[in-house]
């Protein structure tokens, strides 16, 4: 297939992929709201501090991992520092650079989001699918990022080794 051909089987689950991660995002976000929680951006920034190293990154680190404009990140790590979930370090080598680093409340309210979360994706994803058919949409989403990651585009968060926070 050239470039510039799209078959319509393609388009067609392209148009289903999209609506149905825009609809469950929507979902979990208004469950979310319903329970006086933060949004899944925060969710997102906080999980990957916690993911990481001593549970820090640069801030270039972060906004590449959370998917994110540094304008974009700008103003959520600004949110995430006012309500101390995070807070912002210079690194010791380099002054000029800046690390956000995940507080004990920041784990906390990952801890509070992910039940929510959790039952959200139960219930908007997981409830329509077979585990056969998970595992075939995982395989062939892998598919996808790996071709986006051999054409140089920024890695998605779902590549590293995720676990619960705990």
């Amino acid at each position: 297939m050239s470039k510039s051909e799209l078959p319509e089987n393609h388009l067609e689950a392209w148009r289903r992929y999209y609506v149905s991660f825009w609809r469950i995002f929507a979902a979990i976000e208004a469950d979310l709201q319903a329970a006086g929680l933060p949004s899944l951006s925060w969710y997102d920034a906080l999980y990957e501090l916690y993911l990481a190293p001593d549970r820090h990154l640069r801030m270039s680190e972060l906004a590449r991992s959370a998917l994110l404009s540094r304008s974009g990140l700008t103003r959520l790590v600004d949110k995430l520092e006012k309500e101390k979930l995070i807070e912002r370090k210079s690194c010791p080598k380099d002054g000029r650079v800046q690390h956000a680093v995940l507080t004990e409340k920041g784990v906390e309210t990952l801890r509070r989001i992910w039940p929510i979360y959790r039952a959200g994706i139960a219930k908007y994803f997981a409830a329509h699918l077979t585990d056969a058919e998970a595992r075939e949409f995982a395989r062939l989403l892998g598919k996808v990022v790996a071709g986006l990651a051999a054409q140089g585009q920024p890695s998605a968060a779902c590549e590293k080794n995720k676990q619960t926070p705990a």
